[in-house]
């Protein structure tokens, strides 16, 4: 990293990636660069106070940069590999300390507790932050804990069996592997306590009824119809979308499409047309159950029908730091939940991975000339898709 680069920063102000100190102080130094190598990286500048003035450090900056090199290897609970430059302005020494996000089996840790980076502040992760943080390192796959308070007849094997067929493999042929064999196999089911539980993979796609126990009660789709532009508006629908992942979807579109039709004219002529095309919101519920977060226990994906929009809710951020430019793009699909995803994938209920959201924004604009829009609340954790019910374009 270049002067002129850091420059610009002081100039842009403190943000995500990006961090004032006036002087080197390990604590708050440490906090810093453990919460970017945890979240998207970023850069401490030193000799810049909290405004963005430059103050310059006053200590030799040999000496400084033994002490920060020392710091780089023993400060955090594992070296971090850091990019390192200083530059002499009128008003004294500006060093800086460049980290990349952390490529690694386990997050960093300084002062024996992990941090990640919210928005200006470095700070400790939330239970649902640090479970996304984990995922996100391959640490822990939420999917694959166990659900202690069911049992192997939690799952239905005849569903299993038809999964495996469709998947080409050959479970009619001699000799036959024992079932729960097969279920461990494709972690559908893992051993613990000394006796096998089904795992939340395999509870969400191959369960009889996967609501059924405490931990994953609110893990189904509900969906409301208002009768008006707000959730302050009478809502004349409520459904619950109950069942495997895939039967979730198949019961929400089908209460979508109970809601009925809208009547457009072009001259003397009536076209009955959906309110949305069912593909897209298609595509944005099946989204929202493979990618949202299962560490939020109590939330449940929000299918909403207003006289003006329609907006599908997902618990959870973005995975695995995608951000809202890197969806819109197409960029390469992140799952939180991949073995979801791929069970979606091969059921045909899913689109080409990493074409979603061009697919949704293509067919929007094709129907009504508008485009879908999307919020990543970080802070209240959840993602939000809208579509504009404007009249369609004929």
């Amino acid at each position: 990293m270049e002067w002129l680069e850091v420059l610009g920063r002081i100039e842009q102000g403190e943000g995500r990636t990006t961090e004032f100190k006036s002087r080197f102080e390990k604590d708050a130094v440490g906090r810093a660069l453990c919460a970017f190598a945890n979240s998207e990286g970023g850069v401490v500048i030193l000799g810049v106070d909290d405004s963005g003035t430059i103050v310059g450090v006053r200590e030799s900056p040999e000496r400084l940069h033994e002490r920060v090199s020392a710091f780089l290897q023993t400060g955090c609970s594992a070296p971090i590999a850091a990019t390192c430059g200083r530059h002499q302005t009128p008003s004294g020494w500006v060093h800086w300390i460049g980290v990349p996000r952390l490529r690694g089996l386990e997050p960093l840790r300084h002062g024996g507790r992990f941090w990640i980076r919210r928005e200006r502040s470095s700070v400790e992760p939330s239970p649902s932050e640090l479970q996304e943080m984990f995922n996100a390192f391959g640490f822990v796959f939420t999917e694959s804990q166990m659900i202690l308070s069911a049992g192997i007849d939690a799952i239905d094997s005849g569903l299993f069996r038809s999964f495996l067929k469709s998947r080409g493999i050959n479970i009619d042929s001699n000799p036959q592997l024992g079932v729960e064999v097969d279920l461990l196999n494709q972690r559908i089911i893992e051993r613990g306590r000394g006796t096998v539980y089904p795992t939340l993979y395999g509870l969400m796609v191959f369960g009889h009824s996967p609501q059924k126990y405490p931990h994953t009660t609110n893990f189904f789709i509900q969906c409301v119809a208002y009768g008006g532009n707000e959730r302050g508006a009478d809502a004349y629908s409520i459904s619950d979308a109950t069942g495997t992942i895939d039967r979730q979807v198949e019961l929400a579109m089908t209460w979508f499409k109970s809601l009925g039709r809208r009547e457009v004219y072009s001259g003397l002529y009536r076209r009955d047309l959906p309110l949305a095309p069912e593909e897209v919101l298609r595509e944005a519920l099946v989204n929202a159950v493979i990618h949202r977060d299962y560490a939020i226990t109590g939330s449940k994906v929000m299918f909403e029908v207003f006289d003006n929009n329609i907006t599908i809710t997902s618990p959870g951020a973005l995975p695995n730091h995608m951000t809202i430019e890197q969806v819109k793009a197409g960029g390469g699909p992140r799952s939180r939940n991949e073995s979801m995803a791929n069970a979606m994938v091969i059921r045909g209920l899913m689109e080409q991975r990493g074409r979603g959201w061009p697919s949704m924004r293509y067919r929007m604009r094709e129907f009504n000339g508008t485009e879908p829009e999307l919020i990543n609340d970080k802070l209240s954790r959840f993602v939000r898709v809208t579509f504009r019910l404007d009249s369609p374009t004929l």
